[in-house]
């Protein structure tokens, strides 16, 4: 058991004595004489010719495998991480596009770009039987036809991102509605 003091010893004051003169077998049990003594002599080591082209592939330099800040700042478009995986989180995106004449919507899948469904009062079916393609009924009736096709699908989940400065209210929030309204989730 090791006993521990509050005054220095006086063998540890002198930095001569710290580590003692090496010899075949060891005087102390301290880390010195724990390390294994290597002799070596100028005479045996060669002078090395140095060749740099026989190393160069050889080490992968660590400034070149690390981003700095200068790269980071050449390459100021990289996108975020909710950016790259917004895509694999919320797969289905709804697109609704209104004109003075018509209403379109669309569910699209993210990564590959296949169109889901599609429902549009442009088609021969509704511009046919509604009385107005572009009113709050027509809403309804667009919402109504997307929900189905996607459940249809197999899609129970989507989501809508507004344009910028885009309110979801009037029109839009009554496709919006008719979706919820039938079944499909809004992510």
């Amino acid at each position: 058991m090791a006993c521990i003091s509050s005054t220095p010893s006086p063998s540890l004051l002198h930095s001569t004595e710290l580590l003692p003169a090496r010899s075949a077998k060891p005087t102390s049990l301290s880390w010195a004489s724990s390390i294994p003594h290597i002799n070596i002599s100028i005479n045996s080591i060669k002078n090395p010719v140095y060749n740099p082209t026989l190393n160069k592939g050889s080490f992968i330099n660590a400034a070149w495998t690390r981003r700095s800040r200068g790269e980071a700042a050449k390459r100021p478009n990289r996108k975020s991480w909710k950016q790259r995986t917004d895509m694999y989180m919320r797969p289905f995106l709804l697109n609704v596009f209104f004109s003075k004449r018509f209403i379109h919507a669309k569910v699209m899948h993210r990564g590959t770009s296949k169109v889901i469904s599609v429902a549009t009062t442009n088609a021969k079916d509704l511009r046919n039987t509604l009385p107005s393609l572009t009113d709050h009924n027509a809403c309804r009736v667009i919402g109504k036809l997307i929900a189905e096709r996607s459940k249809e699908a197999d899609v129970f989940a989507m989501s809508y991102e507004p344009k910028k400065d885009e309110r979801i209210e009037g029109k839009l929030g009554i496709v919006l509605d008719t979706i919820k309204e039938n079944g499909i989730i809004f992510v």
